[in-house]
């Protein structure tokens, strides 16, 4: 059997992410599709709304 390992990503890896979603959200892009071309979940992109998240 093969397990599905989750995928670890440096700090490094995570601003550019970070930098890219910005600039496609500012671009005009909606957050769907910015997550998908990202390759990152809804639950790991942080909310701005939400007082608890990356702290």
């Amino acid at each position: 059997m093969s397990e599905k390992r989750k995928k670890r990503h440096s700090p490094e890896q995570i601003v550019r992410k970070l930098r890219d979603a910005d600039a496609m959200l500012n671009a005009g892009k909606d957050v769907a599709s910015v997550l998908q071309s990202l390759e990152i979940s809804e639950a790991k992109f942080p909310n701005p709304y939400s007082h608890n998240e990356w702290y």
